[in-house]
C-alpha cells in the first residue's frame, strides 16, 4: 500500500467529511430550523457547527488510521474496515435518538451523521482502492 496517497487521500476525505456536515447543519439548522444535537463536550470551538465539522475531519483520519492498521494485520482488511465503519456510522447516526431533544432534533442530527458517515466510508474504500494499486 502506498502510505503516501493513502494519507493525502485521507487529507482530501477529511476536508470533503467535513464539508459535508458542514452542509448538513446548514440545512438542518439554518434552513429547516431545527436545532442540531452536537456532542456537550465543543472542546474544538464555542459552535455546533465547528464541533460537528472538526468531528467529521477527525472520524476521517481515524478512518484512514484504521484502514491502515486493518491492513497490515489482518486477513481481508477492507472486509472488517467496511463493518467496523458501517457499524460506527450506526452508532453515530443512531446516538442522538438516546439524548433528551425533540424528534425532529433527533432525526435532523442523525441524518447528518449519517450522510457524514457513508461519505467518510465510501471516500475512505476509494482511496484505498487507489493507495493499492500505486
Amino acid at each position: 500500500m502506498n502510505i503516501v496517497r493513502l494519507w493525502t487521500g485521507a487529507l482530501a476525505s477529511a476536508v470533503v467529511a467535513a464539508l459535508v456536515a458542514i452542509v448538513g447543519y446548514m440545512v438542518v439548522d439554518r434552513l429547516l430550523e431545527i436545532p442540531v444535537v452536537t456532542p456537550a463536550w465543543n472542546w474544538v470551538g464555542n459552535t455546533p457547527m465547528t464541533t460537528i465539522a472538526v468531528h467529521a475531519a477527525a472520524a476521517a483520519l481515524i478512518a484512514a488510521a484504521l484502514l491502515q492498521l486493518l491492513t497490515w494485520t489482518t486477513p481481508q482488511p477492507q472486509t472488517f474496515f467496511n463493518w467496523i465503519a458501517t457499524l460506527a456510522t450506526a452508532v453515530a447516526a443512531l446516538w442522538p435518538f438516546a439524548v433528551d431533544a425533540t424528534t425532529e432534533s433527533r432525526v435532523g442530527s442523525g441524518v447528518i451523521y449519517l450522510v457524514v458517515g457513508l461519505t467518510i466510508v465510501s471516500l475512505t474504500n476509494g482511496v484505498a482502492s487507489s493507495a493499492r494499486t500505486s
